[in-house]
C-alpha cells in the first residue's frame, strides 16, 4: 500500500517546477507520518534540479527543510504522537550500526546516508522525494521535534541553514570568550552570526562590500570587516578563534586564514569543489591552523540545535512564498534577492 501524494518538481535539469503527483509508501513500524505545513528553499536545491554536482535524478521534488505536524505514527513509534510539531532536514536514514552513526554523526555515515529527495530508499528502492509536496512518511530515527515558540515558517531554515552552522560552533567549542567571524551573509551567514552570538562569542562579520553593518549588527555582528580592504583586513591579522565560510562559489581562502590566531580554524560550509588558488601552507604550519570541512550535523545535535534555538527564541529571517512563486524565488536566488530564506507555504499546495 502507498499514499498519493502531490508536490513540486522539476522533470529535466532546464525544465521550471511544477505540480506533480507521486506515491509515498505504506508506514512502517517505525515511520511517523507528517502533514508538511512549510518547506525552507536551500541554495542545494537549484543544485540539485540543474544536476550542477552531477547526479541528478528527474522528476525530482525538492525539499530539506521541513516543518509540520504529525498525522500517524507506526506501532513502535514512542517519541512522537498525532499533532506534534515536527522537523525533517536532509536525511531520512542512514545504516544505523557504522562508528559514525554510532557517534551520532549520521551526516558522516561510512555506508551512505539516504538524503530527503534525490536519492533512493535503502530498504525498498522507492526514489526520495522532499519537502516541496503534502506529505512525508520518514522513520521516526531522522524526526525532530520543534520547542513551543517557534514560529513554525521561520524554524524551517534551522533544518539546513541553522544547522550547517551549529555543528561546527559546537565542535570547536565555541563559548564566551570566542572570537569568530562569519564571511558571507546569506542564508547560512545570517543563521552562523545569530547562533554565535547566542553562544557568547564576539562576532565578526566578513563582507566583500560596504552597506551591509546594519543588518549585520541586528543579526548579531558586532563589527563588519570589509574584506577588500587591505587596512581593515590588516587590523585582524591573527584574531579569529574560528571562521566559518558560507560562500557557495570557489573563492581565495588566504586572506581570511592570515586572521585566524595560533591554533584556529576556518571551516567551509557553503562551497563544495577544489579550492583556487591554492591554501598557503605557511600560515598553517607556523601558527598551527588548519582549514577544514562541516556539512549539516547529526540527527541528536540537530535535536540540540532547535532546543537552544526555542530557549533564545532564534528562527531565520524568511520571505513567505506561494508553491506556484517557487521559479521566481529560484531566480531571484541566484541574483542573492532574499533575506535572507524563501520558505514555502505548502497550505498553497493544497489550495
Amino acid at each position: 500500500m502507498v499514499m498519493n501524494v502531490r508536490g513540486y518538481a522539476a522533470h529535466s535539469v532546464d525544465s521550471p517546477l511544477g505540480l506533480f503527483s507521486f506515491v509515498r509508501r505504506d508506514p512502517r513500524a517505525n515511520d511517523v507520518v507528517i502533514e508538511i505545513l512549510y518547506a525552507g528553499v536551500c541554495h542545494s536545491d537549484i543544485h540539485n534540479v540543474r544536476n550542477d554536482w552531477g547526479n541528478a535524478k528527474h522528476p525530482m521534488v525538492p525539499g530539506h527543510e521541513i516543518i509540520g505536524r504529525v498525522t500517524a505514527v507506526g506501532a513502535e513509534v514512542t517519541r512522537f504522537q498525532v499533532g506534534d510539531a515536527v522537523g525533517v532536514g536532509c536525511m531520512v536514514d542512514s545504516c544505523q550500526h557504522c562508528k559514525a552513526c554510532a557517534g551520532g554523526l549520521e551526516q558522516y555515515c561510512e555506508n551512505g546516508n539516504t538524503l530527503t529527495y534525490n536519492d533512493v530508499d535503502r530498504h525498498d528502492g522507492m526514489t526520495t522525494h522532499g519537502g516541496y509536496s503534502e506529505r512525508i512518511v520518514v522513520s521516526d530515527r531522522f524526526v525532530v521535534k520543534v520547542p513551543q515558540g517557534l514560529d513554525l515558517a521561520a524554524a524551517a531554515p534551522l533544518l539546513c541553514a541553522g544547522i550547517t552552522t551549529w555543528s561546527p560552533l559546537r565542535h570547536w567549542k565555541v563559548g564566551p570568550g570566542s572570537k569568530v567571524a562569519v564571511v558571507g551573509l546569506g542564508g547560512l551567514g545570517h543563521m552562523a552570526l545569530k547562533l554565535a552570538k547566542a553562544l557568547g562569542a564576539d562576532v565578526t562579520l566578513f563582507s566583500r562590500s560596504p552597506g551591509k553593518e546594519d543588518d549585520a549588527r541586528r543579526l548579531g555582528a558586532d563589527r563588519v570587516v570589509i574584506s577588500t580592504d587591505a587596512t581593515q583586513m590588516q587590523a585582524v591579522q591573527g584574531h579569529f578563534d574560528l571562521i566559518i565560510d558560507t560562500v557557495p562559489y570557489v573563492h581565495d581562502v588566504n586572506p581570511y586564514v592570515a586572521t585566524l590566531a595560533l591554533s584556529g580554524n576556518l571551516v567551509l560550509v557553503g562551497y563544495l569543489g577544489p579550492l583556487e588558488p591554492a591554501v598557503n601552507s605557511a600560515p598553517l604550519v607556523l601558527g598551527r591552523k588548519s582549514v577544514a570541512g562541516s556539512v549539516i550535523g547529526g540527527i541528536a545535535e540537530t535535536q540540540e540545535m532547535l532546543d537552544f534555538c526555542g530557549q533564545h527564541g532564534i528562527t531565520s529571517d524568511i520571505e513567505l512564498i506561494r508553491m506556484q512563486e517557487i521559479n521566481e524565488a529560484y531566480e531571484r536566488m541566484l541574483q542573492s534577492d532574499v533575506k535572507y530564506r524563501f520558505v514555502i507555504d505548502i497550505a498553497s499546495l493544497r489550495a
